[in-house]
């Protein structure tokens, strides 16, 4: 498991960008065979990523700075595939996932294990904060997600956001998950930017081109930075830091949120001429 010390908003704007990825970004974390894990002192947050080969299972195991005698003995876990068909075993219960199907586990569920159906390895990608009470796990398909369709292509952010762990459709304890899609021509994962000061946010960017980038801007409004990402980075955005971003291409992210309020629209609006 690595470690992700965040800077605070004072310290973020002395860092040149080779910092910034480094207190911020979590690359690499999709490798096949290999369950990866990284925690983040962003609301102690664990994000990670398990690529199970075919009948080469992963375990999800815990760490000893967890002090838990199993991973979600104190957490609750969101799951999304992002790639070939595949399955996670909760307590020996299966829960088969195709590309783009959440599954949320909750708190006292004590083994979690991922299977991979075929050849083309399953992609499962995992963000994981603390709960303070027991939940029922949930397989979530998009079809039963909250679907919010938002911007326009004039606008260059056309998109549709599918809540799928959130009031409504899952009862978690503190975890808000979902992903946003881009139409064709939009850019812009949200337009005008904003902040969230109860809560904080874990992106991951994919389903673009390996050679294109998705710009992530972040800082405090008047103290703006952008950095560059690759397919499949997550970054985590602290509470104090604008969210928005703009791609080479059009792309998906995957959005995972924790904090004091579960309300997706539960932000601070800003407008451009609010950006330094």
């Amino acid at each position: 498991m690595n470690f992700l010390q965040t800077a605070d908003s004072v310290r973020y704007q002395r860092m040149t960008s080779a910092e910034l990825r480094e207190n911020f970004c979590m690359e690499g974390l999709f490798r096949a065979g290999e369950l990866n894990l990284t925690y983040t002192d962003v609301d102690r947050a664990l994000v990670g990523a398990a690529v199970p080969l075919q009948h080469q299972p992963l375990s999800l195991p815990t760490h000893k700075e967890l002090a838990s005698e199993y991973f979600c003995e104190r957490r609750e876990l969101g799951i999304v595939n992002l790639g070939a068909p595949g399955r996670v075993e909760v307590d020996g219960k299966p829960y088969a996932l195709d590309s783009l199907e959440f599954l949320y586990v909750g708190r006292g569920s004590r083994t979690v294990n991922f299977f991979s159906d075929g050849e083309a390895p399953a992609e499962f990608y995992l963000v994981s904060y603390p709960a303070h009470r027991k939940a029922e796990t949930v397989h979530v398909t998009l079809d039963k997600a909250h679907k919010v369709e938002l911007g326009a292509l004039e606008g260059s952010n056309e998109r549709v956001i599918y809540q799928a762990i959130c009031p409504g459709v899952v009862d978690s304890c503190q975890l808000v998950m979902g992903v946003t899609r881009l139409s064709n021509g939009s850019v812009w994962n949200t337009k005008p930017p904003h902040t969230h000061r109860r809560r904080t946010e874990v992106y991951l960017y994919f389903d673009f081109p390996e050679d294109e980038r998705v710009f992530h801007f972040m800082g405090e409004p008047s103290e703006t930075r952008s950095i560059p990402l690759a397919p499949k980075t997550a970054i985590a955005s602290p509470y104090w830091s604008i969210h928005s971003g703009a791609g080479t291409c059009s792309y998906s992210f995957v959005w995972a949120m924790g904090g004091e309020n579960q309300q997706f629209d539960d932000m601070d609006h800003l407008t451009l001429s609010d950006l330094g």
